[in-house]
Protein backbone atom coordinates (compact mmCIF):
# COMPACT_ATOMS: atom_id res chain seq x y z
CA UNK A 1 0.00 0.00 0.00
CA UNK A 2 1.57 3.33 -1.09
CA UNK A 3 2.05 6.18 1.29
CA UNK A 4 0.00 9.34 0.83
CA UNK A 5 0.32 12.76 2.38
CA UNK A 6 -2.40 14.51 4.31
CA UNK A 7 -4.06 15.69 1.10
CA UNK A 8 -4.15 12.10 -0.15
CA UNK A 9 -1.52 12.61 -2.92
CA UNK A 10 1.80 10.85 -3.54
CA UNK A 11 4.91 12.59 -2.05
CA UNK A 12 6.66 15.02 -4.39
CA UNK A 13 9.76 13.81 -6.45
CA UNK A 14 13.25 14.82 -5.26
CA UNK A 15 14.32 18.30 -6.35
CA UNK A 16 18.06 17.46 -6.09
CA UNK A 17 19.83 19.11 -9.08
CA UNK A 18 21.28 16.86 -11.74
CA UNK A 19 25.04 16.61 -12.13
CA UNK A 20 25.89 19.08 -14.91
CA UNK A 21 29.07 18.73 -17.00
CA UNK A 22 30.67 21.78 -18.63
CA UNK A 23 32.84 21.09 -21.70
CA UNK A 24 35.08 23.63 -23.46
CA UNK A 25 37.91 23.24 -25.94
CA UNK A 26 40.73 25.17 -27.64
CA UNK A 27 43.19 24.22 -30.40
CA UNK A 28 46.92 23.66 -30.03
CA UNK A 29 49.46 21.31 -31.67
CA UNK A 30 52.31 18.92 -30.99
CA UNK A 31 55.44 18.23 -32.99
CA UNK A 32 56.12 14.76 -34.41
CA UNK A 33 59.55 14.98 -35.99
CA UNK A 34 59.31 18.10 -38.17
CA UNK A 35 55.55 17.89 -38.75
CA UNK A 36 52.94 19.47 -36.46
CA UNK A 37 49.74 17.59 -35.58
CA UNK A 38 46.63 19.54 -34.60
CA UNK A 39 45.55 18.82 -31.01
CA UNK A 40 42.21 19.70 -29.42
CA UNK A 41 42.60 20.62 -25.76
CA UNK A 42 39.27 19.95 -24.05
CA UNK A 43 38.26 20.25 -20.40
CA UNK A 44 35.33 19.00 -18.29
CA UNK A 45 34.28 20.28 -14.85
CA UNK A 46 32.17 17.84 -12.84
CA UNK A 47 30.94 17.77 -9.29
CA UNK A 48 32.77 15.40 -7.06
CA UNK A 49 36.00 15.15 -5.14
CA UNK A 50 38.15 18.13 -6.29
CA UNK A 51 41.00 17.04 -8.53
CA UNK A 52 42.99 18.01 -11.61
CA UNK A 53 44.17 15.47 -14.21
CA UNK A 54 45.59 15.72 -17.72
CA UNK A 55 45.10 12.71 -20.02
CA UNK A 56 45.72 11.84 -23.67
CA UNK A 57 49.14 10.12 -23.93
CA UNK A 58 50.99 13.14 -22.53
CA UNK A 59 54.66 13.44 -21.55
CA UNK A 60 56.03 14.46 -18.16
CA UNK A 61 56.46 18.13 -19.16
CA UNK A 62 52.71 18.34 -19.83
CA UNK A 63 51.92 16.58 -16.54
CA UNK A 64 54.05 19.22 -14.81
CA UNK A 65 51.93 21.93 -16.40
CA UNK A 66 49.27 21.29 -13.73
CA UNK A 67 51.46 22.97 -11.11
CA UNK A 68 52.37 25.88 -13.39
CA UNK A 69 48.70 26.43 -14.30
CA UNK A 70 47.55 26.30 -10.65
CA UNK A 71 50.19 28.77 -9.54
CA UNK A 72 49.63 31.21 -12.41
CA UNK A 73 45.86 31.24 -11.80
CA UNK A 74 46.13 31.67 -8.03
CA UNK A 75 48.77 34.43 -8.23
CA UNK A 76 46.49 36.37 -10.58
CA UNK A 77 43.46 36.25 -8.23
CA UNK A 78 41.57 33.53 -10.08
CA UNK A 79 39.91 31.01 -7.81
CA UNK A 80 40.66 27.41 -8.64
CA UNK A 81 37.21 25.76 -8.96
CA UNK A 82 36.33 23.10 -6.30
CA UNK A 83 35.42 20.60 -9.02
CA UNK A 84 36.87 17.52 -10.64
CA UNK A 85 38.77 18.92 -13.64
CA UNK A 86 39.74 16.60 -16.47
CA UNK A 87 41.80 17.94 -19.38
CA UNK A 88 42.07 15.73 -22.46
CA UNK A 89 44.48 16.25 -25.36
CA UNK A 90 42.82 14.71 -28.39
CA UNK A 91 43.46 12.58 -30.43
CA UNK A 92 44.64 10.35 -27.62
CA UNK A 93 46.77 7.99 -29.75
CA UNK A 94 49.41 10.64 -30.52
CA UNK A 95 52.25 11.19 -28.05
CA UNK A 96 52.20 14.85 -26.95
CA UNK A 97 55.10 16.80 -25.53
CA UNK A 98 55.93 20.44 -24.95
CA UNK A 99 55.31 23.19 -22.40
CA UNK A 100 53.29 25.29 -24.88
CA UNK A 101 50.02 23.60 -23.75
CA UNK A 102 50.08 25.55 -20.44
CA UNK A 103 48.23 28.60 -21.75
CA UNK A 104 45.38 26.70 -23.41
CA UNK A 105 44.81 24.59 -20.24
CA UNK A 106 44.81 27.69 -18.01
CA UNK A 107 42.36 29.53 -20.30
CA UNK A 108 39.91 26.61 -20.25
CA UNK A 109 39.94 26.61 -16.43
CA UNK A 110 39.72 30.40 -16.06
CA UNK A 111 36.81 30.59 -18.54
CA UNK A 112 35.01 27.43 -17.42
CA UNK A 113 31.59 29.12 -17.32
CA UNK A 114 31.96 30.82 -20.70
CA UNK A 115 31.15 28.98 -23.92
CA UNK A 116 34.18 29.03 -26.23
CA UNK A 117 33.31 28.54 -29.87
CA UNK A 118 36.72 29.32 -31.40
CA UNK A 119 37.02 26.74 -34.18
CA UNK A 120 40.08 28.31 -35.87
CA UNK A 121 41.94 29.91 -32.94
CA UNK A 122 45.16 28.19 -31.84
CA UNK A 123 46.75 28.88 -28.45
CA UNK A 124 50.44 28.46 -27.59
CA UNK A 125 52.48 29.49 -24.57
CA UNK A 126 54.32 28.29 -21.51
CA UNK A 127 53.27 29.86 -18.20
CA UNK A 128 55.52 31.24 -15.52
CA UNK A 129 54.45 30.83 -11.89
CA UNK A 130 53.47 34.52 -11.85
CA UNK A 131 51.28 34.23 -14.95
CA UNK A 132 53.78 35.49 -17.54
CA UNK A 133 53.44 33.86 -20.97
CA UNK A 134 56.77 32.49 -22.24
CA UNK A 135 58.04 31.08 -25.50
CA UNK A 136 59.59 27.63 -26.10
CA UNK A 137 62.10 26.15 -28.55
CA UNK A 138 59.44 24.13 -30.42
CA UNK A 139 57.07 27.06 -30.99
CA UNK A 140 58.57 28.27 -34.28
CA UNK A 141 58.74 24.78 -35.89
CA UNK A 142 55.16 24.09 -34.73
CA UNK A 143 53.67 27.24 -36.20
CA UNK A 144 55.69 27.06 -39.42
CA UNK A 145 54.55 23.46 -40.00
CA UNK A 146 50.87 24.33 -39.33
CA UNK A 147 51.11 27.28 -41.71
CA UNK A 148 52.70 25.12 -44.43
CA UNK A 149 49.81 22.66 -44.02
CA UNK A 150 47.37 25.55 -44.51
CA UNK A 151 45.45 24.95 -41.27
CA UNK A 152 46.65 27.89 -39.16
CA UNK A 153 45.09 31.33 -39.69
CA UNK A 154 45.03 32.88 -36.20
CA UNK A 155 46.96 32.15 -33.00
CA UNK A 156 47.49 33.53 -29.50
CA UNK A 157 51.25 33.45 -28.90
CA UNK A 158 53.80 34.83 -26.39
CA UNK A 159 54.84 38.39 -27.17
CA UNK A 160 58.49 37.48 -26.57
CA UNK A 161 58.32 35.04 -29.52
CA UNK A 162 57.24 37.69 -32.04
CA UNK A 163 60.78 38.64 -33.22
CA UNK A 164 60.98 35.06 -34.58
CA UNK A 165 57.34 34.43 -35.49
CA UNK A 166 57.12 37.68 -37.49
CA UNK A 167 59.10 35.88 -40.22
CA UNK A 168 56.09 33.66 -40.88
CA UNK A 169 53.75 35.53 -43.22
CA UNK A 170 50.05 34.74 -43.64
CA UNK A 171 49.23 34.10 -39.96
CA UNK A 172 47.36 36.54 -37.69
CA UNK A 173 49.31 36.58 -34.43
CA UNK A 174 47.69 37.86 -31.23
CA UNK A 175 50.67 38.52 -28.94
CA UNK A 176 50.18 38.39 -25.16
CA UNK A 177 52.50 38.95 -22.21
CA UNK A 178 50.38 37.61 -19.34
CA UNK A 179 47.64 35.09 -18.65
CA UNK A 180 45.31 37.92 -17.55
CA UNK A 181 45.75 39.58 -20.94
CA UNK A 182 44.93 36.33 -22.78
CA UNK A 183 41.79 35.82 -20.64
CA UNK A 184 40.57 39.34 -21.44
CA UNK A 185 41.09 38.76 -25.17
CA UNK A 186 38.98 35.58 -25.15
CA UNK A 187 36.30 37.12 -22.91
CA UNK A 188 35.87 40.21 -25.08
CA UNK A 189 36.78 38.56 -28.40
CA UNK A 190 39.16 41.47 -29.02
CA UNK A 191 41.48 39.76 -31.48
CA UNK A 192 43.90 42.54 -32.34
CA UNK A 193 46.69 41.15 -34.48
CA UNK A 194 50.31 42.11 -33.89
CA UNK A 195 51.63 44.65 -36.39
CA UNK A 196 55.23 43.46 -36.04
CA UNK A 197 56.48 42.41 -39.48
CA UNK A 198 60.00 41.36 -40.38
CA UNK A 199 62.01 42.97 -43.17
CA UNK A 200 65.15 41.16 -44.32
CA UNK A 201 68.25 43.35 -44.12
CA UNK A 202 69.90 41.68 -47.10
CA UNK A 203 70.39 42.05 -50.82
CA UNK A 204 67.61 40.54 -52.89
CA UNK A 205 66.98 39.61 -56.49
CA UNK A 206 63.77 38.54 -58.19
CA UNK A 207 63.83 35.84 -60.87
CA UNK A 208 60.60 34.52 -62.44
CA UNK A 209 58.50 36.14 -59.66
CA UNK A 210 60.55 34.41 -56.94
CA UNK A 211 62.62 36.53 -54.53
CA UNK A 212 66.03 35.32 -53.41
CA UNK A 213 68.08 36.83 -50.58
CA UNK A 214 71.85 37.15 -50.44
CA UNK A 215 74.42 38.32 -47.92
CA UNK A 216 77.95 39.08 -49.04
CA UNK A 217 80.17 38.84 -45.96
CA UNK A 218 83.63 37.39 -46.43
CA UNK A 219 85.00 35.97 -43.19
CA UNK A 220 87.93 34.12 -44.80
CA UNK A 221 89.10 35.08 -48.28
CA UNK A 222 90.19 32.70 -51.07
CA UNK A 223 92.91 35.21 -51.90
CA UNK A 224 94.76 33.92 -48.81
CA UNK A 225 95.07 30.48 -50.43
CA UNK A 226 98.26 30.67 -52.49
CA UNK A 227 98.56 28.44 -55.54
CA UNK A 228 96.11 25.50 -55.75
CA UNK A 229 94.47 26.98 -58.87
CA UNK A 230 92.90 23.66 -59.89
CA UNK A 231 91.38 23.15 -56.44
CA UNK A 232 90.05 26.72 -56.35
CA UNK A 233 88.52 26.25 -59.80
CA UNK A 234 86.84 23.05 -58.59
CA UNK A 235 85.62 24.90 -55.49
CA UNK A 236 84.06 27.58 -57.72
CA UNK A 237 82.27 24.93 -59.80
CA UNK A 238 81.16 23.13 -56.65
CA UNK A 239 79.67 26.30 -55.11
CA UNK A 240 77.96 27.37 -58.35
CA UNK A 241 76.02 24.12 -58.72
CA UNK A 242 76.09 22.86 -55.09
CA UNK A 243 78.08 19.80 -56.22
CA UNK A 244 79.60 17.31 -53.76
CA UNK A 245 83.35 17.90 -53.63
CA UNK A 246 86.37 15.95 -52.34
CA UNK A 247 89.99 17.07 -51.95
CA UNK A 248 92.98 14.76 -51.50
CA UNK A 249 96.43 15.98 -50.60
CA UNK A 250 99.33 16.11 -48.17
CA UNK A 251 98.79 17.59 -44.70
CA UNK A 252 98.94 21.41 -44.73
CA UNK A 253 98.37 21.86 -48.47
CA UNK A 254 95.19 23.93 -47.94
CA UNK A 255 92.30 21.46 -48.02
CA UNK A 256 90.60 22.79 -44.90
CA UNK A 257 91.32 26.40 -45.91
CA UNK A 258 89.42 25.93 -49.17
CA UNK A 259 86.54 24.08 -47.49
CA UNK A 260 86.02 26.78 -44.86
CA UNK A 261 86.01 29.54 -47.48
CA UNK A 262 83.34 27.84 -49.56
CA UNK A 263 80.49 28.95 -47.26
CA UNK A 264 81.06 32.63 -48.15
CA UNK A 265 80.55 32.16 -51.90
CA UNK A 266 77.44 29.94 -51.93
CA UNK A 267 74.33 30.96 -53.96
CA UNK A 268 71.41 33.04 -52.59
CA UNK A 269 68.45 31.52 -50.71
CA UNK A 270 64.70 31.93 -51.01
CA UNK A 271 62.63 32.72 -47.93
CA UNK A 272 61.14 29.21 -47.59
CA UNK A 273 64.64 27.72 -47.38
CA UNK A 274 65.72 30.29 -44.77
CA UNK A 275 62.70 29.39 -42.62
CA UNK A 276 63.46 25.65 -42.92
CA UNK A 277 67.07 26.28 -41.83
CA UNK A 278 65.75 28.30 -38.87
CA UNK A 279 63.31 25.48 -38.01
CA UNK A 280 66.18 22.99 -37.85
CA UNK A 281 68.23 25.36 -35.67
CA UNK A 282 65.34 25.78 -33.22
CA UNK A 283 65.06 21.99 -32.96
CA UNK A 284 68.77 21.90 -32.14
CA UNK A 285 68.20 24.36 -29.30
CA UNK A 286 69.97 27.31 -30.95
CA UNK A 287 68.52 30.72 -31.80
CA UNK A 288 68.71 31.39 -35.55
CA UNK A 289 69.72 34.71 -37.09
CA UNK A 290 67.38 34.31 -40.10
CA UNK A 291 70.29 35.28 -42.30
CA UNK A 292 70.49 34.26 -45.98
CA UNK A 293 73.88 32.75 -45.17
CA UNK A 294 73.87 29.01 -45.84
CA UNK A 295 74.95 26.86 -42.87
CA UNK A 296 78.17 24.89 -42.61
CA UNK A 297 78.58 21.91 -40.26
CA UNK A 298 81.89 20.15 -39.70
CA UNK A 299 81.59 17.27 -37.19
CA UNK A 300 84.73 15.60 -35.86
CA UNK A 301 85.54 12.09 -37.07
CA UNK A 302 85.00 10.77 -33.52
CA UNK A 303 81.31 11.86 -33.63
CA UNK A 304 78.72 9.12 -33.13
CA UNK A 305 76.26 7.96 -35.76
CA UNK A 306 73.36 9.40 -33.73
CA UNK A 307 74.97 12.85 -33.48
CA UNK A 308 75.54 13.00 -37.25
CA UNK A 309 72.23 11.58 -38.48
CA UNK A 310 70.04 12.24 -35.45
CA UNK A 311 68.55 9.76 -33.05
CA UNK A 312 67.71 8.98 -29.45
CA UNK A 313 66.10 6.09 -27.61
CA UNK A 314 62.71 7.74 -27.01
CA UNK A 315 62.65 10.99 -28.98
CA UNK A 316 64.40 11.38 -32.33
CA UNK A 317 66.74 14.39 -32.21
CA UNK A 318 68.09 16.31 -35.17
CA UNK A 319 71.66 15.57 -36.30
CA UNK A 320 74.49 17.30 -38.17
CA UNK A 321 73.30 16.18 -41.62
CA UNK A 322 69.88 17.83 -41.23
CA UNK A 323 71.44 20.93 -39.62
CA UNK A 324 73.51 21.33 -42.81
CA UNK A 325 70.30 21.51 -44.91
CA UNK A 326 70.81 23.89 -47.88
CA UNK A 327 74.43 24.33 -46.83
CA UNK A 328 77.72 22.46 -46.44
CA UNK A 329 78.47 19.28 -44.51
CA UNK A 330 82.27 19.10 -44.25
CA UNK A 331 84.09 15.89 -43.26
CA UNK A 332 87.77 16.47 -42.62
CA UNK A 333 90.01 13.37 -42.44
CA UNK A 334 87.28 11.45 -44.28
CA UNK A 335 88.66 7.88 -43.98
CA UNK A 336 88.81 8.23 -40.18
CA UNK A 337 85.01 8.39 -39.97
CA UNK A 338 83.46 5.04 -39.14
CA UNK A 339 82.40 2.75 -41.97
CA UNK A 340 78.79 2.82 -40.70
CA UNK A 341 78.64 6.61 -40.94
CA UNK A 342 80.12 6.74 -44.44
CA UNK A 343 77.76 4.08 -45.78
CA UNK A 344 74.73 5.62 -44.05
CA UNK A 345 75.62 8.93 -45.70
CA UNK A 346 74.78 7.46 -49.12
CA UNK A 347 71.02 7.86 -48.52
CA UNK A 348 70.96 11.62 -47.75
CA UNK A 349 73.43 12.28 -50.58
CA UNK A 350 71.07 10.51 -52.97
CA UNK A 351 67.59 11.27 -51.59
CA UNK A 352 68.28 14.57 -49.78
CA UNK A 353 66.56 13.47 -46.59
CA UNK A 354 67.34 11.58 -43.38
CA UNK A 355 65.00 8.88 -42.05
CA UNK A 356 65.24 7.94 -38.37
CA UNK A 357 63.31 4.86 -37.32
CA UNK A 358 62.71 3.98 -33.69
CA UNK A 359 60.23 1.64 -32.01
CA UNK A 360 58.21 4.61 -30.77
CA UNK A 361 58.67 6.99 -33.70
CA UNK A 362 59.65 7.38 -37.34
CA UNK A 363 60.98 10.80 -38.32
CA UNK A 364 62.05 12.30 -41.63
CA UNK A 365 64.30 15.37 -41.84
CA UNK A 366 65.11 17.39 -44.96
CA UNK A 367 68.82 17.19 -45.77
CA UNK A 368 69.58 18.86 -49.10
CA UNK A 369 73.30 19.21 -48.49
CA UNK A 370 76.48 19.97 -50.37
CA UNK A 371 78.97 17.39 -49.12
CA UNK A 372 82.62 18.49 -48.94
CA UNK A 373 85.37 16.13 -47.82
CA UNK A 374 89.13 16.26 -47.32
CA UNK A 375 91.54 13.35 -46.95
CA UNK A 376 95.23 12.50 -46.92
CA UNK A 377 96.56 10.18 -49.64
CA UNK A 378 97.65 7.64 -47.01
CA UNK A 379 97.71 7.13 -43.26
CA UNK A 380 100.98 9.05 -42.75
CA UNK A 381 99.97 11.66 -45.34
CA UNK A 382 103.22 11.73 -47.36
CA UNK A 383 102.37 9.44 -50.29
CA UNK A 384 102.18 12.31 -52.81
CA UNK A 385 105.05 14.31 -51.32
CA UNK A 386 108.21 14.93 -53.31
CA UNK A 387 110.13 15.98 -50.20
CA UNK A 388 109.01 13.51 -47.50
CA UNK A 389 109.14 9.71 -47.62
CA UNK A 390 105.92 7.79 -47.10
CA UNK A 391 106.12 5.45 -44.08
CA UNK A 392 103.11 3.32 -45.05
CA UNK A 393 103.29 -0.18 -46.53
CA UNK A 394 101.23 -1.07 -49.59
CA UNK A 395 98.85 -3.02 -47.39
CA UNK A 396 98.35 0.00 -45.07
CA UNK A 397 97.68 2.31 -48.04
CA UNK A 398 95.18 -0.16 -49.46
CA UNK A 399 93.45 -0.59 -46.10
CA UNK A 400 93.29 3.21 -45.66
CA UNK A 401 91.67 3.81 -49.06
CA UNK A 402 89.37 0.80 -48.85
CA UNK A 403 87.46 2.53 -46.06
CA UNK A 404 85.72 4.45 -48.86
CA UNK A 405 83.46 2.22 -50.94
CA UNK A 406 82.79 2.75 -54.65
CA UNK A 407 79.02 3.35 -54.14
CA UNK A 408 79.88 6.13 -51.67
CA UNK A 409 82.50 7.71 -53.95
CA UNK A 410 80.07 7.46 -56.87
CA UNK A 411 77.91 10.12 -55.19
CA UNK A 412 80.71 12.72 -55.25
CA UNK A 413 80.88 14.91 -58.37
CA UNK A 414 84.28 16.60 -58.10
CA UNK A 415 87.62 15.04 -57.07
CA UNK A 416 90.82 17.09 -56.86
CA UNK A 417 94.34 15.99 -55.95
CA UNK A 418 95.96 18.99 -54.27
CA UNK A 419 99.40 20.23 -55.27
CA UNK A 420 102.26 20.40 -52.82
CA UNK A 421 103.04 23.84 -51.39
CA UNK A 422 105.73 25.75 -53.29
CA UNK A 423 107.61 28.98 -52.56
CA UNK A 424 106.57 30.19 -56.01
CA UNK A 425 102.83 29.97 -55.20
CA UNK A 426 101.06 33.31 -55.65
CA UNK A 427 97.75 34.77 -54.58
CA UNK A 428 94.93 34.25 -57.04
CA UNK A 429 91.24 34.99 -57.32
CA UNK A 430 89.41 36.56 -54.35
CA UNK A 431 86.23 35.35 -52.65
CA UNK A 432 84.34 38.45 -53.83
CA UNK A 433 85.19 37.70 -57.47
CA UNK A 434 84.18 34.05 -57.01
CA UNK A 435 80.93 35.09 -55.32
CA UNK A 436 80.02 37.30 -58.28
CA UNK A 437 80.67 34.42 -60.68
CA UNK A 438 78.55 32.07 -58.54
CA UNK A 439 75.66 34.57 -58.54
CA UNK A 440 75.82 35.03 -62.32
CA UNK A 441 75.69 31.26 -62.74
CA UNK A 442 72.78 31.10 -60.26
CA UNK A 443 70.75 33.62 -62.29
CA UNK A 444 71.39 31.63 -65.49
CA UNK A 445 70.18 28.39 -63.84
CA UNK A 446 67.03 29.98 -62.46
CA UNK A 447 66.22 31.77 -65.72
CA UNK A 448 66.41 28.37 -67.41
CA UNK A 449 63.48 27.33 -65.22
CA UNK A 450 65.38 25.06 -62.82
CA UNK A 451 63.92 24.50 -59.37
CA UNK A 452 67.09 22.66 -58.33
CA UNK A 453 70.64 23.85 -58.91
CA UNK A 454 72.80 21.79 -61.28
CA UNK A 455 74.35 19.56 -58.62
CA UNK A 456 70.90 18.51 -57.35
CA UNK A 457 69.18 17.87 -60.70
CA UNK A 458 66.95 14.79 -60.84
CA UNK A 459 67.20 12.20 -63.64
CA UNK A 460 64.49 13.74 -65.84
CA UNK A 461 65.90 17.23 -65.22
CA UNK A 462 69.34 16.17 -66.43
CA UNK A 463 67.84 15.17 -69.79
CA UNK A 464 65.92 18.45 -69.98
CA UNK A 465 68.61 20.95 -68.98
CA UNK A 466 71.97 19.29 -69.80
CA UNK A 467 71.92 19.65 -73.59
CA UNK A 468 75.19 18.55 -75.21
CA UNK A 469 76.58 19.66 -78.56
CA UNK A 470 77.29 16.85 -81.04
CA UNK A 471 81.04 17.07 -80.41
CA UNK A 472 80.56 16.97 -76.62
CA UNK A 473 78.18 14.02 -76.97
CA UNK A 474 80.75 12.12 -79.02
CA UNK A 475 83.45 12.66 -76.38
CA UNK A 476 81.10 11.52 -73.62
CA UNK A 477 80.22 8.32 -75.48
CA UNK A 478 83.94 7.57 -75.86
CA UNK A 479 84.46 8.18 -72.13
CA UNK A 480 81.68 5.71 -71.26
CA UNK A 481 83.52 2.92 -73.05
CA UNK A 482 87.00 3.92 -71.93
CA UNK A 483 86.34 4.52 -68.23
CA UNK A 484 83.40 2.10 -67.74
CA UNK A 485 81.23 4.92 -66.32
CA UNK A 486 78.19 3.98 -64.28
CA UNK A 487 74.80 5.56 -64.93
CA UNK A 488 75.23 7.73 -61.82
CA UNK A 489 78.75 8.81 -62.89
CA UNK A 490 77.45 9.74 -66.32
CA UNK A 491 74.76 11.96 -64.80
CA UNK A 492 77.34 13.51 -62.46
CA UNK A 493 79.65 14.42 -65.37
CA UNK A 494 76.74 16.02 -67.25
CA UNK A 495 75.77 18.09 -64.20
CA UNK A 496 79.34 19.31 -63.63
CA UNK A 497 79.69 20.15 -67.34
CA UNK A 498 76.40 22.08 -67.17
CA UNK A 499 77.78 24.21 -64.32
CA UNK A 500 81.04 24.83 -66.19
CA UNK A 501 79.01 25.94 -69.22
CA UNK A 502 76.94 28.28 -67.02
CA UNK A 503 80.09 29.87 -65.60
CA UNK A 504 81.06 30.65 -69.19
CA UNK A 505 77.49 31.74 -70.07
CA UNK A 506 77.23 29.02 -72.73
CA UNK A 507 73.75 27.88 -73.73
CA UNK A 508 74.79 24.29 -74.54
CA UNK A 509 77.47 22.03 -73.12
CA UNK A 510 80.46 22.11 -75.46
CA UNK A 511 83.54 19.92 -75.93
CA UNK A 512 85.72 21.89 -73.50
CA UNK A 513 83.10 21.70 -70.75
CA UNK A 514 82.86 17.91 -70.99
CA UNK A 515 86.64 17.51 -71.03
CA UNK A 516 87.02 19.64 -67.88
CA UNK A 517 84.19 17.75 -66.16
CA UNK A 518 85.90 14.44 -66.99
CA UNK A 519 89.16 15.74 -65.46
CA UNK A 520 87.42 15.99 -62.08
CA UNK A 521 86.22 12.38 -61.97
CA UNK A 522 87.67 9.91 -59.45
CA UNK A 523 90.55 7.92 -60.93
Amino acid sequence: MSEKNHSGNLPPKSTKPKNETIVNSLLSATLVGLSANKIEVEATFTKGLPGFSVVGLVSSDIQESKERVKSSLLTNEFKFPPLKITVNLSPSDIKKRGTHFDLSIALLIALQKKSLDESELYVFGELGLDGRVKSSSTLFPLILSLKEQGILKRAIVPKEAMPHLSHIAGVEFIAVETLTEAIAILKNKSYQASTQKFTYQADSLTINNQTYYDEVSIESDFIDVKGQNIAKRAALISASGMHNFMMEGNPGCGKSMIAKRLKDILPPLKEEDMLTIAKHQFLDGTTPTFSPKRPMRSPHHTATTASIFGGGSTQARIGEVALAHKGILFFDELPHFSKNILEALREPLQDRKVNISRVSSKVEYEADIMFVAAMNPCACGNLLSKRKACRCSEQEIKRYKNRLSDPFLDRIDLFVVMQEISAEDKKGISSKEMKNMVNRSFVIQKNRGQENLNGKLLEHEIEKFCILSKEAESILFSAIERFSLSHRSLGSIKKVARTIADLEASKDIEKGHILEALSYRKR
